[in-house]
């Protein structure tokens, strides 16, 4: 008997249509490697996969204490690999609402070390990160997260993205619910479903359960559920002011109400009708003004609700929009540990006061607290990830998630057990205080690894966090509670829109040489869920930003009137002072500092600036039909190479299907999946009308699908199987000519 592989140890621990689907992917590298699936194709399959290309014009990694040097495989180290095969790269993981339990820390910790720099890195939604991943390993990390309930699948590309939510729901003091379970069963649904595949842009949700708290964020997103309750004859009901059309990126849209009240019964078909509205009339072809914002503005929220309510009327009955709201009350988390009566006595660690002060928040349970795991710049090491997994079993078992700000919370810690806590995450590097403070500043990856990226915002990030530690801002109650959030470029992964002071990268010519600078961006506020997006006063040179920083703080502490907050001191001072007041560090002196960035001490320059990898370019969902279609002929040919000819007729078979029902989607969308269906609707839509026929040769292929549908695929010859696999492939070329005569363009009169 053969020795198990630990491939199928895997498979048996994954769900079959997940572990399909990245064997799929799989055969899709191997397809583009043979120069058999069009570049443009590939992108976007993988990114759907969440595997990034990366930018490398260094080959190094800033991490706020070291520059680390990286390794290529191939290619010029001074310039990065030439091509997608030699360059390592970076794999997004989804992480719903930013839950982890231990046992998939612990799988975290070990593909990061295994396949990447040993770092995971936390992003703004949730996520977690791991960079110079190379593509050849993706499909086997993708099986290993599979097999512990974590998927990467549409992490990128015109997809919907990881869905957030609130870090405390579910323990926080001032929430109606728990949004909690409703978050993980939208993006359970939406995941891969057929009317979330042909959007022009990506698409983002979030939930929150309090009004005036930013930790759900919900007013800039695509969706925003706010979670909401009313009485009816006695009984309370939970559901949502439901938020359409928000977004940060050049230029933000705040979401407008698309109802005020939203039955928990009808978040996921309400959700889905969106989703079909902005797939219909989203733009598909200038990515600029591709997102559902863009579709509001244009139509106005009223006749959007109107189209959506009007899409809603004709979904047919889904049983999972409400199948899963048995078990919420079961989905409940529960404490590790039972509460004990906190007795610090007189002796405390050392740093344990300031450490609770700013990383400490009371749950609504008693006895019971949340600590919040700093992270400078969103990363930890793969030992501190494995350390932290045993942290948690021992306090909070598996209540565990991942934050907006980059951080990593602990839920249901006995407030008894704080002192032991503090001790244990100090002896593994991870007892930072200043959590939710000035001091914890958010930055995407900029010139790191972005391709979009002109400035260092993690450089500059790492700056200013040990400058404001050094200052000891965090204990001046005026500014230790502001929010600085940086951006490498306007696209705004960095979120400053939001922030009380916020941080762009743009670069100037000066004296004929490149300077990186940011724009300062003022009047943002990110409590109110994101209530307000601030604007750009000023580009100022990236080694001035702190200076920038001081300045700004020490006037609004100097000067603020009794509770007066930070954007309401913006706005009585007004912007114009404060230009002036930052006019003297608008220049670039002669000094050769200024000529290199954060953390890289070489001249400057925008290296391999280039295409951006948010989304892709827009693929016709027609395309990813006929691809799969192809994918599945080839797989046929490998099981006849095995001697498997019954397997491989039914894949050729199946392979024929895929592609008549990527084209019947074309003029019926609603077309349905099953076989019987697909052939139905393919004679009537595509044969009957001619369509499929060939102007000169008329219809020479259908044939072949209508031959062997319904048809059982046994004992058959490896010559019978080889026929159907190339009549299967001749179908699948007359179904790209009859998409190509759809999609042309009409000859000029």
């Amino acid at each position: 008997m053969s020795e198990t592989t630990w491939k199928e140890v895997l498979a048996g621990a994954m769900d079959p249509a997940l572990a399909s689907e990245i064997d799929a992917f799989e055969t899709e590298i191997s397809l583009r490697r043979q120069g058999r699936m069009e570049e443009k194709l590939f992108a976007e399959i993988r990114l759907r996969r969440g595997a990034y290309g990366q930018r490398y014009d260094n080959g190094k990694r800033f991490d706020g204490v070291r520059t680390q040097e990286l390794p290529f495989p191939s290619g010029d180290a001074t310039k990065g690999p030439s091509t997608l095969w030699d360059a390592p790269g970076m794999q997004r993981i989804k992480i719903p609402f930013g839950g982890m339990f231990p046992d998939q820390m612990d799988v975290l910790a070990d593909l990061a070390e295994e396949y990447s720099d040993a770092i995971l890195h936390v992003t703004t939604r949730q996520d977690i990160q791991l960079h110079y991943v190379h593509i050849d390993d993706t499909p086997d990390l993708m099986r290993r997260l599979a097999a512990c309930g974590i998927t990467t699948r549409e992490a990128c590309g015109n997809t919907v993205r990881n869905v957030t939510a609130c870090p405390y729901a579910g323990v926080c003091a001032t929430e109606p619910f728990d949004v909690t379970p409703y978050a993980r069963s939208l993006a359970t649904f939406l995941l891969g479903h057929p009317d979330t595949q042909d959007f022009g842009r990506k698409f983002k949700i979030a939930f929150s359960g309090c009004r005036e708290e930013a930790c759900g964020l919900v007013l800039m997103h695509d969706i925003g559920a706010l979670a909401v309750t009313r009485t009816t004859d006695g009984k309370q009901e939970r559901g949502f002011e439901f938020y359409v059309g928000g977004g940060l990126g050049a230029v933000p849209h705040q979401a407008k109400v698309l109802l005020d009240w939203v039955p928990e019964e009808e978040l996921l078909p309400l959700s889905q009708a969106v989703c079909r509205v902005f797939a219909r009339l989203g733009e598909k072809r200038n990515r600029a003004r591709a997102r559902l914002k863009f579709v509001i503005q244009k139509l106005g929220i009223d006749e959007f609700r109107t189209l959506v309510l009007e899409e809603r009327k004709i979904l047919p009955h889904d049983a999972r929009w409400t199948s899963y709201l048995a078990d919420v009350a079961a989905a409940e988390e529960r404490p590790r540990k039972d509460p004990a009566l906190l007795t610090l006595g007189s002796k405390r660690p050392d740093g344990f006061d300031v450490w609770k002060r700013t990383n400490i928040r009371p749950q609504r349970q008693s006895g019971y607290v949340v600590a919040t795991v700093a992270l400078p710049l969103g990363d930890l090491s793969s030992s501190q990830m494995r350390a932290l997994a045993q942290v948690a079993r021992k306090y909070v078992g598996d209540n565990v998630r991942t934050t907006v700000e980059q951080n990593i919370v602990l839920r249901w810690v006995p407030e008894a057990d704080l002192p032991a806590l503090y001790t244990d995450l100090q002896a593994i590097g991870l007892a930072d205080p200043g959590a939710g403070t000035i001091v914890d500043v958010t930055a995407c990856p900029g010139t790191d690894t972005c391709k979009l990226g002109v400035s260092s915002s993690r450089g500059l990030a790492a700056e200013l966090r040990t400058d404001l530690a050094a200052r000891n801002v965090v204990a001046d109650e005026s500014i230790g509670g502001l929010h600085i959030k940086v951006s490498g470029c306007f696209n705004a992964c960095g979120q400053h829109h939001i922030a009380d002071l916020g941080f762009w990268g743009v670069q100037r010519k000066v004296n004929g040489r490149t300077v990186p600078h940011f724009q300062v961006v003022l009047g943002g506020r990110f409590e109110d869920n994101a209530g307000k997006n601030g604007l750009a006063i000023g580009a100022v040179p990236s080694r001035n930003i702190p200076a920038v920083v001081h300045k700004l703080t020490s006037e609004y502490a100097a000067t603020r009137e009794k509770g007066e907050t930070f954007q309401a001191f913006i706005q009585r001072t007004g912007k114009a002072r404060l230009r002036a007041l930052l006019e003297d560090l608008i220049a670039v002196p002669d000094d050769p500092a200024y000529y290199s960035d954060w953390g890289d001490p070489r001249t400057y320059s925008i290296g391999d600036l280039g295409v951006g990898e948010c989304a892709g370019e827009v693929v016709p969902l027609a395309h990813f039909g006929l691809a799969a279609a192809e994918r599945l002929v080839f797989e046929g040919q490998l099981l006849l190479d095995q001697g498997d000819a019954d397997k491989a007729a039914d894949k050729a078979y199946h392979a024929m299907l895929q592609a008549a029902e990527a084209l019947t989607r074309e003029v019926f969308y609603d077309v349905g999946t099953a076989p019987d269906d697909v052939v139905r609707e393919f004679r009537a839509r595509l044969c009957d009308t001619g369509l499929f026929a060939d102007p000169f040769a008329g219809d020479r292929f259908s044939p072949y699908l209508f031959r062997v549908h319904g048809t059982s695929f046994s004992g058959l010859t490896p010559e019978s199987a080889h026929r159907r696999i190339e009549e299967a492939t001749l179908f699948i070329e007359a179904a790209h000519a009859c998409h190509a005569r759809m999609t042309a363009a009409p000859a000029a009169a």
